[in-house]
């Protein structure tokens, strides 16, 4: 039985980690949450929180589920204190690839992420097809990185994301490096970015009077056919007015040299951002 200190437990990501991990027989989990609310949710689930100290003591995995923000204050707090050979599991690349993780080459640094249920999936069960996060319900394909450690312990850390984001789709080990790129600048910078202003182009849509109804159908079920068309589930092309229409508007909508997201520099400024440490 592995005992893992699962830092945060009570917050968003902590209680997805310890819903999926208490209980099982392969794991003991050590529940470390400082705030009052946090551990009101871990007693409303029937689980106690442990001091910090008695967690590391015994710890053999700790897995940091805390904001990107918090992270190199409480790694600076925990990884000290672990036994060499631990592991450590942080669920975000931000902090990583931010280099806000303490050195220590007697440790392991495991880095995952879950990419959410699909959009095209072949869920059946309504709750399901309606799991859009991702909580246990609807398969979702997870990231993963051995960031430093014996190569061994990839094998452990891989075991315990699954446990984690259960059921799994796929498996995919990339490295920390090419994890930055998918989130934040895919994911966020890019893809999360380029939808806010199609929610936006609703609103204008319905504020210039279309009805909210009618063009929230038209605009959904077109979502659906793009996509289809663009990532290969259907073998059709956009109609020529169609091809015309996105050339013309992005000269409008985007800058010509918006792929800049994606260099090294702009991707170490939006980690900064996001774990609000300054840069070199």
């Amino acid at each position: 039985m592995i005992t893992i200190a699962l830092f945060g437990a009570g917050g968003k990501m902590g209680t997805r980690a310890s819903t999926r991990l208490h209980g099982d027989s392969e794991y003991r989990v050590l529940h470390v949450e400082p705030s009052a609310a946090g551990q009101t949710r871990l007693r409303e689930r029937g689980i106690a929180a442990v001091p910090q100290s008695e967690a590391l003591a015994d710890a053999e995995v700790a897995i940091l589920a805390v904001p990107d923000l918090l992270i190199g204050k409480i790694a600076a707090e925990v990884v000290p204190c672990l036994k060499p050979g631990a592991m450590v599991i942080t669920l975000d690349p931000a902090a990583p690839f931010g280099g806000v993780l303490p050195r220590r080459d007697d440790i392991t640094y495991f880095v995952t992420h879950p990419a959410h249920p699909p959009v095209y999936n072949d869920e059946t069960d309504p709750e399901a097809r309606r799991d859009f996060f991702g909580s246990g319900k609807a398969k979702q394909a997870i990231v993963c990185a051995l960031m430093q450690g014996p190569e061994a312990d990839y094998a452990r850390g891989e075991s315990i994301a699954i446990k984690m984001f259960g059921p799994i789709l796929r498996s995919h080990r990339i490295t920390v490096d090419q994890m930055v790129l998918l989130e934040p600048a895919l994911a966020e910078t890019v893809a999360a970015t380029c939808l806010t202003v199609v929610r936006e182009a609703l609103d204008e849509t319905i504020r210039r009077g279309v009805p909210e109804a009618a063009a929230r159908d038209f605009l959904m079920g077109h979502i659906n056919i793009d996509l289809a068309i663009l990532f290969n589930e259907l073998d059709w092309q956009f109609s020529a007015g169609c091809q015309k229409a996105i050339a013309d508007a992005k000269k409008a909508i985007f800058q010509p040299d918006w792929k800049k997201v994606f260099e090294p520099e702009a991707v170490r400024e939006s980690v900064a951002q996001i774990t609000g440490v300054k840069k070199d």
